[in-house]
């Protein structure tokens, strides 16, 4: 008998700046006719934050942690919604900039109303985490001209992707599918994005790669 497979219902897709998460994410709902979840960007404490602006950072953390709160407790997710849900975040990313941007003090305030607020969110069924190289990132950020962005300093930067692998590399909490970006084009590049919309029809256990292009899978 064979097993029945229930595709996820909850996708989240995460990675450092300019990975592509929000594009994909976007392609992934309009492809399952799924809603689309998009992280909140109005921060009015921002651009006080990339200018370096004292207390901005915790203004800035602070900010961020109610408005992504805010928006994923109230999702549709219980046992009689069908719909697809996918995100361009997951909530556990608000704690890896504040471990990235605040100092001691600001952390132990902050992770009281951390824990609070997780205990409310709901949990993704599957997260895609995509990944790049910090060269390619750089060309991203200067290809998109954001204004904010091209503050961002190469350490800045290696310390983000080095708190994402480090993270994902323990993380546990739902089945976890890695993607290296770097030289995937989901956009242009139709055949990519076939062979990822064909992988997320079959089950992924654990964490698992996907490598298009018929290259060897860690399957």
């Amino acid at each position: 008998m064979a097993n029945f497979f229930e595709p996820p219902r909850y996708i989240a897709v995460e990675g450092p700046i300019r990975v592509g998460k929000s594009t994909l994410a976007r392609i992934i709902a309009e492809n399952l006719r799924g809603q689309l979840i998009q992280e909140p960007e109005d921060n009015p404490f921002l651009d006080a934050f990339y200018q370096d602006d004292p207390g901005a950072a915790f203004q800035a953390q602070f900010a961020f942690l109610i408005k992504r709160f805010e928006q994923l407790r109230t999702l549709d997710i219980g046992p009689k919604s069908q719909r697809v849900i996918v995100a361009d975040y997951i909530f556990e990313k608000d704690k890896i900039f504040a471990y990235l941007n605040l100092n001691d003090v600001e952390l132990q305030l902050y992770d009281q109303y951390y824990a609070l607020m997780a205990e409310q969110v709901p949990i993704p069924d599957l997260v895609i985490y995509l990944q790049a190289k910090l060269e390619t990132l750089r060309k991203r950020i200067a290809k998109k001209q954001v204004p904010f962005e091209g503050r961002i300093s190469d350490e800045y930067l290696a310390a983000v992707v080095n708190a994402y692998e480090h993270f994902f590399l323990h993380y546990k909490r739902s089945d976890l599918l890695v993607i290296d970006t770097s030289e995937i084009d989901f956009v242009d590049r139709s055949e990519h994005l076939q062979e990822l919309l064909q992988r997320l029809s079959r089950p992924v256990k654990g964490t698992q790669y996907f490598l298009p292009l018929g290259s060897a899978s860690a399957d």
